[in-house]
């Protein structure tokens, strides 16, 4: 069995039999064309399926990087070779599987995106509090910022959760995992604001939520990126405009400040330090922009 009949059959089968998409049948056809020109660059005569090594796939994803592609391609060319000669195992063609010993590149960790101390007093100062719904935006920024909330955490709260004397909302995370979050001054001034008001959104269906939409329903999740993202790209080239990057914020700027990394994953309601960790890498990112910046031997 030749190589180029082999991936004549399996770009068939995917597209015939497992009906899979058209963008990802190109995707494995790219891939598997490219491993082609990588085998016959290197090797020269192609040997017949069988023939074909370990040694002689693994350095095609060298091959690839130096052409450079991201981890993440990586991943998707190495996924469709390995898709492929599992494919002739299973056709007999060949009786083991080069492939299977071969690692995948590990996924690159995304930084989490963040907005600026300034960035975030311009976001909150951008609503107009004088109207219901501009004070009730204000208080839910001011509260997934100031305790680090989940959106999904935020639109559930309830009256009875709050407590301004105390600054501390009681939220249910992941898991249904109960938590107390305290909050700052601001957010409790902008939540006693907001629910002077909040009267004036009230339907006889509201019921005790405390935030609730245009018709007096429980704010969704959609309306509340609408709101926060179209309030965002005003103020930031942040990449992510979303409430989650609230969130983030309140994290990387708790440890910016000095913040003990066990509280911040406390109060964001972490099962493990290890979810937390990656603000730490957000803060020493800023570190060595700052050095480079700044340092004359940088």
């Amino acid at each position: 069995m030749t190589l180029s009949r082999a991936i004549r059959t399996f770009l068939e089968h995917i597209e015939l039999q497992r009906n899979l998409s058209e963008h990802t049948v190109m995707t494995y056809r790219r891939a598997l064309g490219e491993l082609y020109d990588f085998l016959k660059e290197s090797l020269g005569e192609l040997p017949p399926v069988e023939e074909i090594r370990t040694e002689d796939i693994r350095p095609f994803l060298g091959w690839l990087h130096d052409r450079g592609l991201a981890k993440k391609s990586l991943r998707v060319k190495l996924a469709a070779v390995k898709s492929l000669f599992a494919f002739m195992q299973k056709q007999e063609w060949i009786l083991k599987n080069p492939t299977a010993l071969i690692a995948t590149p590990k996924a690159e960790k995304k930084l989490p995106s963040f907005l600026q101390q300034k960035e975030v007093e311009a976001l909150l100062a951008s609503f107009d509090i004088t109207t219901p719904k501009g004070a009730r935006n204000r208080a839910l920024v001011e509260l997934l910022y100031g305790a680090g909330l989940r959106i999904s955490e935020a639109l559930h709260i309830t009256l009875g959760d709050i407590s301004l004397k105390q600054k501390t909302v009681r939220v249910k995370g992941k898991g249904n995992k109960v938590r107390i979050a305290p909050f700052g001054q601001k957010a409790a001034d902008a939540l006693e604001h907001y629910l002077t008001l909040r009267s004036e959104l009230c339907t006889p269906v509201s019921g005790t939520i405390l935030f609730l939409n245009g018709h007096g329903e429980a704010m969704s999740s959609a309306v509340a990126y609408k709101i926060i993202n179209k309030a965002m790209r005003y103020i930031t080239e942040s990449p992510q405009k979303s409430p989650h990057v609230l969130r983030h914020s309140f994290a990387t700027h708790l440890l910016d400040n000095g913040a003990d990394i066990s509280a911040v994953s406390e109060m964001l309601g972490h099962s493990s330090l290890s979810a937390t960790q990656v603000y730490t890498h957000v803060s020493v990112e800023r570190l060595k922009q700052a050095y480079k910046q700044a340092h004359p031997r940088a």
